[in-house]
């Protein structure tokens, strides 16, 4: 059995960045529905469901894209576009610095995604 090549820093930091915000979502998932009342089960239920299916999508592709799943890529860099969107929304106020941190771990996460480093060894992979 021939060994697979480690997986580039760059990619690994990706990867993880992808997966802390899955568990991230994943809490969010739990929170939402532990907070369920009766005047709003449907919008709570599937809020929880969407949370959910995009916290897990993440982990999944997390594990995948350092494991040889180069078809992975894609829904991290969506995933990553989608933060950033939520960043720009939350600026200003009392949610600067969430804005913030979301900010920064995406732009890590998409520089990683498209190093050098990482295109070869996703390409390398196929």
């Amino acid at each position: 059995m021939t060994q697979r090549p480690a997986s580039p820093a760059p990619l690994v930091t990706s990867a993880s960045l992808a997966a802390l915000e899955g568990v991230v979502i994943l809490l969010l998932a739990v929170l939402e529905i532990a907070s369920l009342t009766g005047g709003r089960l449907t919008m709570g239920l599937t809020t929880t469901l969407f949370f959910a299916a995009y916290g897990g999508l993440l982990l999944v592709c997390a594990w995948a894209i350092t494991h040889g799943g180069a078809w992975a890529r894609g829904p991290i860099l969506l995933a990553q576009l989608i933060q950033l969107g939520l960043a720009w929304n939350l600026r200003g106020g009392e949610t600067t610095l969430v804005a913030v941190v979301i900010g920064i771990v995406a732009l890590v996460a998409i520089a990683g995604i498209v190093h050098p480093q990482s295109i070869e060894a996703l390409e390398s992979q196929r």
